[in-house]
């Protein structure tokens, strides 16, 4: 599916970008192993949802090239990297995939140097790219909910831009170097301040 192919049809951003998740079956699959933790505030997010939305707006098939599955969740009461592994081994056991991380962000505030996070979305505003921050989860209807604090417009849009609340520039821009995704998504738009 390409841009122009998205953008057609109706409905809204949040409602396309759904209905591409919906396609991907290992996404699905991987949705509702991390449904089964039952962790408050909890989404699969950034790489492997950012670079399934592009490759589909790319035209390319799902290659889903991520170099991890990210679990993100805010649980304040209980803020054990111990927890965090366990949690981890546990999908990898239960998937036989070793990509999965996961990452209580109610500590992931001391790692940044900020002060602490009030929830999920919160955290996600402070990661490096707009596009970047983005998650889905599964509701236990089996709806697909997105948390998306800086909106869908520079993912739909293909556009890399360095959060706002994310102060080192010079870290953004290695970062997006180094990851390649100019080379990768080729129609993708990069602003470098």
């Amino acid at each position: 599916m390409n841009k122009l192919s998205l953008s057609k049809g109706g409905g809204t951003d949040a409602e396309r970008v759904k209905r591409l998740l919906r396609d991907c079956e290992p996404l699905i699959q991987d949705l509702r192993a991390v449904r089964s933790l039952g962790l408050p505030d909890c989404y699969i997010a950034a790489g492997y949802i950012r670079g399934y939305i592009w490759d589909c707006l790319h035209g390319y098939d799902a290659r889903l090239r991520h170099e991890d599955i990210d679990v993100v969740y805010f649980d304040p009461r209980l803020c054990s990297t111990k927890r965090d592994e366990a949690l981890q081994l546990r999908l990898i056991e239960e998937s036989g995939n070793p990509r999965w991380s996961v990452k209580n962000q109610a500590r992931m505030h001391i790692r940044n140097g900020a002060p602490p996070y009030t929830s999920t979305a919160d955290a996600m505003s402070r990661w490096p790219e707009t596009a970047t921050a983005i998650g889905v989860r599964l509701t236990d209807q089996d709806e697909l909910e997105l948390c998306a604090p800086y909106g869908l417009d520079d993912l739909l849009c293909m556009v890399v831009r360095r959060s706002p609340l994310f102060t080192d520039q010079l870290y953004y821009l290695e970062r997006v170097r180094r990851k390649n995704w100019l080379q990768d998504w080729p129609l993708l738009t990069w602003i470098t301040d």
